[in-house]
């Protein structure tokens, strides 16, 4: 397919209807070449539909087809080896047409690009961290977020299952597990997706709710205390791993946390052992110093 070709499917695509002489004079060139270039899309599964009359000209269906991507081989390896890594992140929205999309695009290749990915795919490993739970809400949370919609949950936390009707924001992957921020009539609320066993619309939407990237850069108005932690070389590595702490220089780690993930941070904190000190506040210590009792209290009895 040539490139006139390619660009008219994008304008056809973002434009509610066109006319054929529209098109010629935008390509320079006759109105026969451009109904040439219509009838090949047609042929082609491009869905075209015209309208005669003095206001009539051609529009793309509902159901259209997107243009075909135009890859290089390396753009070709580098979209399949996207495809192979988000097969391994798990419950991922919409996931029904990703092995769909992978065996079809590959499919499409040329058979000197499918030897390379064959040959690629015993060089390159994608091992992600697999969900203790499956998270089988994630599409139906998306689109709930993005339609600024209400819906019902089933949430199962430490205490037992409950009910939440919440405004979803969107959702996040982080460190294995998905996450969705949600608000209901007082705040926000973060739930892990997996915890969660059954949601449904309620019906109600408010425009108003944010996004997640308007949520992720919006200010935390909670109370915080400035928290300092010290490492050893090797906790400074651990530290590195840590979506959170990996900010940490020169052996110490500073920054301000709410009030109420204080529990949530002690218990953070416990993977790094001996190579972590909690230097403040007192009330931070004194929750890591009550875990690790716990701990050894229980190889004592």
């Amino acid at each position: 397919m040539n490139e006139r070709r390619l660009a008219m499917m994008r304008i056809i695509d973002s434009r509610k209807k066109f006319t054929a002489r529209e098109l010629a004079e935008r390509f320079n060139v006759s109105v026969r070449t451009i109904q040439r270039d219509l009838d090949y899309l047609q042929q082609i599964g491009f869905p075209l539909y015209s309208e005669q009359g003095a206001h009539g000209g051609y529009r793309a269906l509902e159901n259209r087809i997107l243009p075909p991507l135009q890859l290089t081989r390396t753009e070709a390896l580098g979209l399949f080896l996207m495809l192979e890594m988000l097969e391994k992140v798990p419950d991922f929205p919409f996931d029904a047409i990703r092995s769909h999309l992978a065996v079809q695009y590959y499919g499409s290749l040329p058979s000197d690009v499918q030897t390379n990915i064959d040959q690629m795919r015993s060089h390159i490993s994608f091992r992600m961290m697999q969900l203790h739970e499956p998270a089988p809400w994630t599409t139906e949370i998306l689109e709930a977020s993005i339609a600024k919609q209400e819906v019902r949950i089933v949430y199962k936390s430490a205490k037992g299952s409950k009910e939440h009707n919440v405004y979803p924001y969107g959702i996040y992957f982080e460190n294995g597990y998905w996450y969705m921020p949600a608000r209901n009539p007082e705040k926000t609320l973060l739930f892990r997706v997996d915890r969660i066993q059954h949601v449904e619309k309620t019906g109600a939407n408010d425009p108003e709710v944010p996004s997640l990237a308007e949520w992720m850069q919006s200010t935390d108005d909670r109370d915080k205390v400035e928290v300092v932690l010290r490492f050893t070389p090797f906790g400074m590595r651990l530290a590195k791993d840590d979506p959170i702490l990996h900010t940490a220089a020169d052996g110490q780690w500073s920054g301000p946390v709410p009030l109420e993930e204080f529990p949530f941070t002690a218990r953070r904190l416990l993977r790094f052992g001996p190579d972590v000190q909690v230097v403040s506040p007192p009330r931070l210590r004194d929750l890591v110093l009550q875990l690790l009792q716990d701990s050894i209290s229980q190889y004592k009895e």
